[in-house]
């Protein structure tokens, strides 16, 4: 058929035929395509991309589209996932052109990616705790807080703003550091790490923290208990929060330029 294409899932090490059942977007028949050792995830569709202006079908669909992959994880181990809506023109075997053009791009990043796994760390605290933190750990802060309870009304309140804008730098510079020294003991014990911005979807119990640091990291199987041992610790520290999420498949670190 002249409008026959085929919607991709990801990409995984196998050789064998399968199929996953009809567990894809609008319950899609999932089957592999496959090449040597590699094989495509993918489902017949019409050569246009998936478009709703229903929202909520949308984020439907964008589950559905993680949920494959995740099995696809489940069956084949570490696979190379796609984004939402990666299609190919053309019928079973223009995905084997594109398997067989690409391959040696395809194999070698499932072989960088294989025995790993993305994860999402924030780390958050509670505000109050970081001030109460540096201004007991600040002499002269100290100093000049115990100045404020003895001067008359008109100089506290001179040296309680001096005293508020000193603290606000310093509990500034003090989140920085920490920032820096929860990296140091993260990088470690990651195959990758980058810094992440906030999550459009904070949950209630840290709406009102400070976000003090986000990672998402690739980690090996064999780092993921120390890792989470690490991060038990900070979370164990007074006034620190932190939020570990994952296993999921490696969205951020496959790197496929020049591929498709």
């Amino acid at each position: 058929m002249a409008n026959e294409a085929r919607y991709l899932y990801s990409v995984a090490r196998t050789g064998g035929e399968a199929r996953l059942g009809s567990i894809g977007i609008q319950e899609s028949d999932v089957y592999i395509v496959p090449y040597k050792d590699i094989a495509a995830i993918v489902h017949a569709c019409e050569a246009k991309p998936y478009h709703t202006e229903d929202k909520k079908l949308a984020e439907d669909w964008v589950l559905e589209h993680s949920y494959v992959i995740d099995q696809a994880t489940k069956m084949f181990g570490t696979v190379l996932p796609f984004s939402f809506d990666v299609i190919i023109k053309g019928d079973d075997d223009a995905v084997v052109d594109w398997l067989c053009r690409d391959y040696e791009k395809l194999a070698g990043e499932l072989l960088r990616m294989q025995g790993t796994a993305e994860y999402s760390i924030q780390i958050y605290c509670d505000h109050a705790c970081l001030e109460t933190l540096v201004l007991t750990h600040n002499q002269e802060l100290v100093d000049l807080k115990s100045r404020i309870e003895n001067e008359p009304k008109g100089k506290a309140y001179l040296l309680k703003r001096n005293l508020d804008l000193k603290l606000k730098d310093l509990t500034f510079s003090e989140a920085g550091k920490l920032a820096d020294q929860f990296f140091s003991e993260i990088k470690p014990l990651a195959e990758e790490l980058k810094a992440a911005g906030k999550s459009s979807c904070t949950s209630d119990k840290y709406r009102d923290k400070k976000l003090l640091a986000a990672f998402c990291c690739r980690v090996s199987d064999e780092a993921v208990k120390k890792l989470g041992e690490v991060l038990e610790e900070i979370n164990n520290k007074e006034g620190f929060y932190v939020r570990f999420t994952g296993p999921w498949a490696p969205f951020s670190f496959v790197c496929l330029s020049g591929a498709g």
